[in-house]
């Protein structure tokens, strides 16, 4: 049996969305984050020494890295949600899967990191906090994040996939950064809307969410 070790408003709803969509059985374990910190509980690290989700256990194999759990995953699945080998879409599918979390992660950790760091300071320092803050997402988050939604855009003008013509787990993998982005009110194109409305739409998307429960991704 698989097991999903799933932290609450994390991107390892994917992997339960990703499991629904390969019609693999698997088992839910949750866990909630500090209300204060917002980080992961330390239990975690006693699932993978690093403590953070998602990370799954499949007949004894502990796999971390959302990435790694997709291939791993989509394997035992018998190559299900992943193009053919040698084809355009196996490249494009092979690009998605890493730009998900190697380009299109970093901009938004940053903005969530720098949206937070002044209510976090000392009172007396908090407006020079905050004017830091301010510039670093202005000359750097905020127009790597245009530029990324832009990409995405022009790429589903394209296709209606990520990579081609059918839906993948590259789709998958690009769920959490594009909600992300949406969610933040920065002007996600019309493109980008529909996709996410298709994915919302799908019955295995809406199985995950009800067995992993709240999802708010903002």
């Amino acid at each position: 049996m698989i097991v999903v070790h799933h932290l609450e408003n994390s991107r390892s709803q994917r992997v339960l969305w990703l499991l629904e969509e390969l019609g693999l059985a698997y088992e839910v374990r949750r866990y909630a984050r500090d209300p204060k910190t917002l980080r992961a509980p330390k239990a975690l690290q006693a699932v993978h020494p690093l403590g953070k989700a998602p990370v799954i256990a499949d007949d004894g194999a502990v796999v971390a890295e959302t990435g790694a759990i997709v291939e791993h995953l989509t394997t035992r699945a018998g190559g299900a949600l992943v193009p053919a080998a040698g084809t355009l879409e196996r490249s494009r599918y092979t690009h998605w899967l890493h730009h998900a979390e190697g380009s299109a992660m970093p901009p938004l950790v940053l903005k969530l990191v720098f949206s937070r760091l002044a209510p976090g300071s000392p009172w007396p320092l908090r407006p020079l906090v905050a004017g830091i803050a301010r510039t670093v997402q202005d000359r750097f988050v905020d127009p790597e994040l245009t530029r990324n939604a832009a990409y995405w855009e022009a790429e589903l003008a394209a296709r209606p996939w990520f990579c081609g013509a059918d839906f993948t787990a590259a789709d998958v993998m690009m769920s959490f950064p594009v909600e992300a982005f949406a969610a933040r009110g920065t002007g996600a194109g019309p493109r980008l809307r529909d996709w996410l409305a298709r994915i919302h739409a799908r019955p295995g998307y809406g199985r995950a969410l009800a067995r992993g429960g709240p999802y708010a991704y903002a």
